[in-house]
């Protein structure tokens, strides 16, 4: 007994069709196996992570006032008019954001998730995505600072909130904040 053309035709699509679902982008858990290896590794406190910040923050100022007063009296210079210096430190200034990438997102990526303040107080930034942090995951996570600090600071908050002790900024590049474990400290970048 043959098969007529039209049930082949129909046949042959079908396993066409079949062929395409099975070929086609499906989820894949990238981080399952990744979270798995980091299941019971003590996640920094709270106070940890906020001195860290402000010990940051501070050195970022170190930096940039006297960048900040070179370029102003420059300026001034140039023009010829009396010394007058105005400081100011604006987050939401292009150049100042600027400082505070650089630096966040710098030195998280090439010390492989520290930064000074973080490293003094023995916690890491670590990535649920792969075993090194890359830079576009911490440059990702220095901009989402800004993310926390919206809404008065309740990206901060939810610190309390979540399972996993993760602020917004770390749900944005996808990272925790753990401890520092004397051995298999991870080797620096730069």
């Amino acid at each position: 007994m043959g098969v007529s053309p039209r049930a082949a035709l129909c046949i042959m699509w079908k396993m066409k069709l079949m062929a395409a679902v099975k070929s086609a982008r499906l989820f894949d858990p990238h981080e399952t196996a990744r979270t798995q290896s980091l299941a019971g590794l003590p996640l920094a406190a709270f106070w940890q992570r906020a001195a860290a910040f402000a010990i940051d923050f501070l050195i970022v100022l170190a930096i940039y006032l006297p960048f900040q007063i070179g370029q102003e009296y420059l300026a001034l210079k140039s023009f010829q008019r009396a010394l007058q210096v105005e400081l100011h430190f604006n987050p939401r200034e292009l150049e100042d954001l600027i400082w505070l990438v650089v630096y966040a997102g710098g030195s998280v990526w090439c010390t492989g998730g520290q930064t000074v303040g973080k490293r003094l107080l023995h916690i890491r930034v670590v990535s649920l995505r792969s075993p090194k942090i890359s830079l576009w995951q911490s440059v990702e996570r220095a901009l989402g600072y800004g993310a926390s600090t919206l809404e008065g600071g309740f990206g901060f908050v939810q610190f309390f909130l979540d399972r996993n002790r993760r602020c917004v900024h770390d749900r944005i590049a996808e990272t925790i904040v753990v401890r520092e474990q004397a051995e298999g400290q991870s080797p620096s970048r730069c």
